[in-house]
Order: structure tokens, then C-alpha cells, then sequence
């Protein structure tokens, strides 16, 4: 509790600063984005936002009254957004269509993953909704260092860090010309990663071993699990916790009887509302672990080391940091023998 307060604290004091340091936008604005360049005249009115992490990040920005239309959702939307977001129009759940997007007269799309939106998105393609004048601004945690050709989910050139987000907060303040609430929420944002890696100081978590389970296409197939320089590594490497799968696609599929071998300590599962796979409901995520003839016999089974992660917390988002503080109580609730 204290080390919440004085991160508090330290963010209230750094407010001044924050403040004197932030300024006006200059249109019209260029920005280097996923290996293009993205131009704004003036402040986007009509955003249509594709992700959640993108869009509860322009409510955390007070844009709330800009956005349109919503899609991509994996969880509920944050508790303190909850009217404002009842009165958007959500296009989809899931994946939308360009014409639902297109049809909400955007004057800005903004997409987390650039399968959504990128040069074969599911939904359109930049060329698409460059002919229609709509810029695209896609989350730099999705391109910065990472390679989206590989199929799937991409691979992570470089590790995922929380700056990726910290960038995307910055920029987008920047586009709309509220660059000071951006520092702010820049601010209290790292002030709550650095409560966070201070909370988790006292825990060595250093010979303790996990797997990350999103989902899988169906529950008895190989499934989509945390690979190395994704969001899940980065939480696990701020503990010290071995992620034990190697690859680094950012959701490789991998087999249940590999991962057995690996046996690990602690398996994280994902809970969302989405329901594209039979396996996006972590109570038949659990029910599997515990049945299956093989994941049944894991030590994180058998010892009851099986912990649920919002999913949005192990994709790169704001919310990551939430991970952090859920591994880290995993790790010390466990009272884990970290000799070995």
C-alpha cells in the first residue's frame, strides 16, 4: 500500500513538469508509423477505433466524444468507461467490415494489430482507405520491431517493452492536439509499472517457470501459447520467471506433450468474452487441463498453480501491468521453493 501511495506521489509532483514540458500541436503533423508516413491537417473528429487497448487509450485521453465506432474487443470495456462506451456504436466483436467502418465517415482509423488494417488486413488495407482519404494510425507494439509477414500472429524481432505503449499514448495525444493529458497519463501510467516492479523486488521468482495460454482453435488441438518477446515475456521477465517456450512467434502453436516435457511451474490462462474458439472460455480452458490425460499430470495442474489473466493483460496494451501484479501474487501466494 505504501509503495502505491508514494508512486502517487510521485506522479502528483511530477504534474508541474509534465505540464510545462507539454505543448500545442503544429499541423499539419507527420508521423513515421509502421514504415510509412501518416499525415493529419488539423485534429481528427470521427475516429473509428479497431482494438480495445487503441480505444481505451483515447478515452483515457478524454476523446471519448471523437470516436464513431469500436471493434476487437476482448474484454469488457474499463469500469470508469462504461457509459461513454454504451453510447459508441460497436461495429463488431470481432473482425468488421470495410464497409461498416468506412460507413461511420472516419476521418482516422486506428487499429492494434495490423492484420486488422496493413497491407492484406482482414478488414482493409491501407491502399484502400488511402483512396478514400481516411488515414490509418496503426499501435507501434504491433510493427515496432516485429515482423508481421510470417503468418499468424507475426514474429517479435525485438522483445515487446511497456515504452511501445508509452509511444502510442504519445502520439496519439499528439494527433489530437492533447499532448499535455497524454505526458500526464504517460506519467502515471510508468509511475504504476515502477509500483509494480517494486512490489514484485521482494519476490525472487528466479528458478520458477511458466507457460502463457491464450486460446486454442479447439481444445483438444496444439494451442496458441506466449512465445518469447511478447507481452507475457515481458511480465514474466520482470519477475524473473522462465517462459518455456522458446519461439519467438508472438502466439506459436505448440503441442501439449512438448509443453508437458517442459513441465511447468505456473500455467496462465486467458480470460476474455471473446468466443471466435471453443477455448476463449477459460472455465473449458481449466476443465481441459484438469481431464486431459496428459496436461492432467503437469506439476501447475496437479499443485493447483493455474491462475487466470485478463487477456488483454498478455497482449501488448495498457493493461499489461495489471499481468505483472497477477504473476507476481501467483509467485509469492505459491510459496515456491526458488533454490533449485
Amino acid at each position: 500500500m505504501n509503495k502505491h501511495v508514494l508512486a502517487a506521489g510521485v506522479f502528483a509532483a511530477g504534474l508541474a513538469s509534465v505540464s510545462q514540458n507539454a505543448s500545442a500541436t503544429d499541423y499539419p503533423l507527420t508521423l513515421e508509423n509502421c514504415g510509412r508516413t501518416v499525415t493529419f491537417d488539423q485534429a481528427p473528429t470521427r475516429v473509428v477505433a479497431l482494438g480495445q487497448s487503441n480505444t481505451e487509450i483515447l478515452y483515457m485521453l478524454g476523446l471519448a466524444d471523437r470516436v464513431v465506432g469500436t471493434a476487437v474487443w476482448f474484454n469488457p470495456v474499463a469500469e470508469e468507461y462504461r457509459d461513454a462506451n454504451a453510447k459508441i456504436p460497436r461495429l463488431a466483436d470481432n473482425d468488421p467490415s470495410f464497409e461498416s467502418v468506412v460507413g461511420q465517415k472516419p476521418d482516422l482509423v486506428t487499429n492494434q494489430y495490423q492484420w486488422h488494417v496493413g497491407p492484406n488486413g482482414a478488414v482493409g488495407t491501407i491502399k484502400q482507405f488511402s483512396e478514400l482519404s481516411i488515414p490509418v494510425y496503426t499501435a507501434p507494439a504491433d510493427c515496432v520491431g516485429k515482423d508481421n509477414t510470417t503468418g499468424g500472429d507475426g514474429t517479435r524481432l525485438d522483445a515487446f517493452s511497456m515504452d511501445l505503449i508509452y509511444r502510442t499514448i504519445t502520439e496519439m495525444a499528439k494527433i489530437f492536439d492533447v499532448e499535455e493529458r497524454g505526458a500526464e497519463l504517460t506519467a502515471d501510467l510508468r509511475a504504476r509499472e515502477q509500483a509494480a516492479r517494486d512490489r514484485v523486488s521482494d519476490v525472487d521468482g528466479r528458478g520458477i517457470s511458466a507457460l502463457f495460454w491464450f486460446s486454442s482453435a479447439e481444445l483438444d488441438v496444439d494451442p496458441f501459447v506466449a512465445g518469447q518477446k511478447g507481452a507475457p515475456a515481458y511480465i514474466a521477465n520482470v519477475l524473473g520467471v522462465k517462459n518455456v517456450i522458446e519461439s519467438d512467434d508472438e502466439w506459436p502453436k505448440v503441442g501439449w506433450e512438448t509443453i508437458a516435457r517442459s513441465n511447468p511451474d505456473i500455467i496462465a490462462i486467458g480470460k476474455m468474452d471473446r468466443r471466435r474458439f471453443p477455448a476463449d472460455d477459460w472455465e473449458l480452458k481449466m476443465k481441459f487441463l484438469q481431464s486431459d490425460p496428459v496436461t492432467s499430470q503437469m506439476n501447475a495442474v496437479k499443485n493447483d498453480h493455474v491462475i487466470v489473466l485478463d487477456a488483454l493483460s498478455m497482449n501488448p496494451t495498457i493493461r499489461t501491468i495489471n499481468g505483472i501484479e497477477k504473476l507476481a501474487d501467483a509467485v509469492d501466494g505459491f510459496h515456491m521453493d526458488t533454490s533449485n
